[in-house]
């Protein structure tokens, strides 16, 4: 068993990353799920803060109505004001601590609910809000905010509804949400330019199948094939989104995972580098160093990850 430290600076023991379905709830796999709860109805358990998990196969939306939130996605920490919304893709270590009687929405679900029957135009969105996890902030005198708001409510007020379980009601809703806040989503990203949906589809292929297959090592030759591709053009379509070729891309989400595990599992760094993929440790260290100018030991150090245990 390793140790997991907590914001707040409590220990625990744990074997990986905590896993949940809802947060202190059983993970269950391949489970579908369709939840929705105000941010007071369990934060408030937990002092109002949540700590450091993941999900795997889920997605959620946290969004703050009012109040204010210290929030860790992977290695990104910052604190943020209401009306804002907080997008966690499946894998992603996220945390809260919310200011006592913040007021918002959390909608977790599995892909099933967005992407069944005739509804082509909602998983494109759902595809790219989920693409990396994210802050979409809003003005809080913004028409967009206040119709978002009111949406959640709706499906919230739906959601502990008799019979909920049987209505479609939670599921349009549902789609409501993530398609508003995708375009909300996109309507930040403008800078970046206007992109064919052929070319977008094919990029988010590629970061699916990199999430999917990076422990494993996959030839950057693999990767190409599976699109049907040749890697040239797989470098250029990555280049074109990114400015950074394919590989690199695999290497980014690979030292990502590196980061999240020397911060939260206190487990040698070799050991660690054995289910990151790496037969040698030696390996590891260069190519973390590399990456990130440090050694893990150093980066661990620095991040206030947990010392190496047996």
């Amino acid at each position: 068993m390793t140790k997991i430290v907590s914001r707040s600076g409590k220990t625990h023991q744990a074997s990986a990353i905590p896993q949940f379905a809802l947060y202190g709830e059983t993970a269950v796999a391949g489970q579908d799920l369709l939840h929705v709860e105000d941010v007071e109805s369990r934060s408030a358990r937990y002092q109002w803060e949540i700590e450091a998990h993941v999900h795997h196969g889920l997605y959620q939306v946290v969004w703050l109505h009012q109040g204010s939130a210290q929030v860790l996605l992977d290695e990104h920490r910052e604190t943020v004001e209401a009306p804002v919304a907080l997008v966690v893709p499946p894998g992603v270590v996220h945390g809260f601590r919310f200011a006592p009687k913040t007021d918002g929405t959390v909608l977790t679900l599995s892909a099933r609910f967005l992407l069944e029957g005739e509804f082509q135009a909602v998983g494109e969105a759902f595809r790219a809000l989920f693409l990396q996890p994210s802050v979409v902030r809003l003005m809080p005198e913004d028409g967009t905010s206040q119709r978002l708001s009111a949406l959640l409510r709706s499906l919230l007020a739906e959601f502990t509804m008799p019979d909920a379980a049987g209505a479609p009601v939670t599921v349009w809703l549902a789609r409501a949400v993530v398609w508003r806040l995708s375009q909300l989503s996109a309507q930040g990203q403008l800078a970046h330019g206007q992109r064919g949906q052929s070319h977008q589809a094919l990029f988010t292929r590629f970061v699916l199948l990199v999430e999917q297959n990076f422990l494993a090592h996959w030839p950057l030759e693999r990767y190409a094939s599976r699109l049907g591709l040749s890697t040239p053009r797989l470098n250029r379509l990555v280049r074109a989104e990114r400015g950074i070729s394919a590989l690199a891309l695999i290497h980014e989400r690979l030292t990502r995972e590196a980061c999240r595990r020397l911060i939260y599992i206190a487990a040698p760094a070799a050991r660690l580098a054995v289910e990151l993929g790496f037969e040698d440790p030696a390996y590891f260290s260069r190519f973390f160093k590399r990456r990130m100018g440090v050694s893990p030991q150093s980066y661990r150090a620095a991040h206030g990850g947990q010392g190496e245990s047996a």
